[in-house]
């Protein structure tokens, strides 16, 4: 087991199917354009064979599926009964569940317990405005799809100033009317918003988060794991909420989070460019292979940051949020 002076080790990995997206969202890339698969993307085999040399060598639990976006890739029905056959303790997908209609026999039915699904508001104008594609009410419906199909819900928001911040509470009291916890994402010092000044113009603290959602609920603050990047929160007999606060309560120094890019390169942190090649592994006999991923998997977590996220230029589409 690869451990660092922090204590720290691979214990959650991410793997990106695809970089491409059938979004644009504002806080994720520049100009409206959308994300392209990456050139040279591993296939679905490749993909499977890669993440089980990781799970091997790393000694991973937890797994999450990710992109882009997931559903748009073609590996996505091949691999899943795959990953779902490794024994760990948990795999998820995070979505942003425009595609969810045509994938909601798969998903049910292949033992997930548990999706992520991004959405920034419920106004159809300015989901419209923030994602610059898909439709609301597609992704509405494919909530529900999940909710009756037994998955656990969570929703991803990420409150901005000029966009979104009067959405706080009313995406707040959606999700505790259906039994969904909702994770609000501090807006994220990385790609295009690395430049200029719109990343500080939008940027909404944990403080401000808990302000608004302090002037009509009581809650109180619940206990999570060690490693959790959200801060969690319980308001008495509804639900519970959580907070990624990765500028206003920093989680690097228990972070256990490996990705994997769908073009294949290892990134130990997002606020680290840094990027370690595993292709040339799949041509290697498997203990060759295996010897090989120990030194990267060394080299990835000596990337991760000691305390606080830096920021970065890096899109986090690319690399599985």
């Amino acid at each position: 087991m690869i451990v660092d002076a922090h204590g720290r080790r691979f214990r959650n990995l991410r793997v990106s199917l695809t970089a491409a997206c059938n979004y644009a969202c504002t806080y994720c890339v520049p100009d409206g354009k959308r994300l392209q698969p990456a050139q040279h993307e591993l296939d679905g085999d490749e993909l499977a064979y890669m993440v089980e040399l990781i799970v091997d060598a790393a000694g991973i639990e937890k797994l999450r599926l990710t992109g882009g976006e997931p559903l748009l890739s073609p590996k996505f029905d091949e691999i899943l009964p795959r990953l779902m056959s490794l024994g760990l303790a948990d795999v998820s997908l995070t979505t942003n569940g425009q595609l969810i209609d045509r994938k909601a026999a798969a998903l049910i039915n292949s033992g997930l317990r548990r999706i992520n699904i991004s959405l920034d508001t419920l106004d159809p104008e300015r989901f419209t405005a923030i994602a610059r594609g898909g439709d609301l009410a597609t992704v509405l419906s494919g909530m529900e799809q999940m909710r009756a199909g037994g998955l656990k819900v969570k929703v991803n928001m990420v409150p901005m100033r000029r966009r979104n911040a009067d959405q706080i509470l009313p995406m707040l009291e959606y999700c505790l009317e259906r039994g969904m916890e909702l994770r609000y994402i501090e807006l994220m010092n990385m790609g295009h918003l690395r430049r200029g000044n719109e990343y500080l113009r939008d940027f909404i603290s944990m403080d401000e988060i808990l302000e608004a959602i302090g002037a009509r609920y009581e809650f109180t603050r619940t206990d999570a794991p060690y490693d959790s990047t959200a801060v969690r929160y319980e308001i008495p007999d509804q639900g519970f909420f959580g907070i990624i606060a990765n500028e206003s309560e920093p989680f690097c120094s228990s972070c256990t989070r490996l990705r994997l890019s769908s073009n294949g390169f290892l990134y130990g942190c997002l606020s680290n460019s840094a990027s370690h090649d595993v292709k040339p592994l799949l041509d290697l006999p498997r203990h060759q292979a295996m010897a090989r991923l120990q030194g990267l998997l060394v080299r990835a977590l000596h990337d991760k940051q000691d305390v606080s996220f830096k920021g970065e230029v890096t899109v986090m589409k690319f690399i599985g949020g």
